[in-house]
């Protein structure tokens, strides 16, 4: 009986993850998308092709965003946020679905370093 139940909870297990893959993969997508959009109305005057054409070094590709610690969501979402030396506060302007989904697009970005 205990080896049935075993094998019932991962065989339930097995069957949810494979149906909740394809939902997490479209709500990324669309998160992305959405960034997309966010991040074209507010933040390519600056920083077109993850370029930055205030502070060069200070771009958002891979390589600098590790370099200067802003390679994950939460470290992106505190500078739109705050804003940080030339860089304006988004805070007001765009709301924490916004910031997110701009995080997540960028992040995706980088991973390409901005290449198509």
């Amino acid at each position: 009986m205990r080896k049935f139940l075993s094998i019932l909870f991962v065989a339930i297990s097995v069957f949810t993850l494979a149906i909740a893959r394809p939902a997490l993969a479209d709500a990324s997508t669309e998160t992305i998308a959405q960034g997309a959009k966010v991040f074209n109305a507010n933040c390519a005057a600056c920083h077109m092709n993850g370029n930055n054409v205030v502070a060069a070094s200070k771009n958002l590709k891979s390589a600098a965003l590790e370099k200067y610690a802003m390679n994950s969501a939460e470290a992106i979402i505190t500078q739109v946020t705050n804003g940080k030396n030339a860089m304006p506060s988004f805070k007001g302007r765009l709301n924490d679905e916004q910031m997110q989904a701009v995080a997540a697009y960028v992040l995706d970005k980088s991973a390409s370093d901005w290449k198509a």
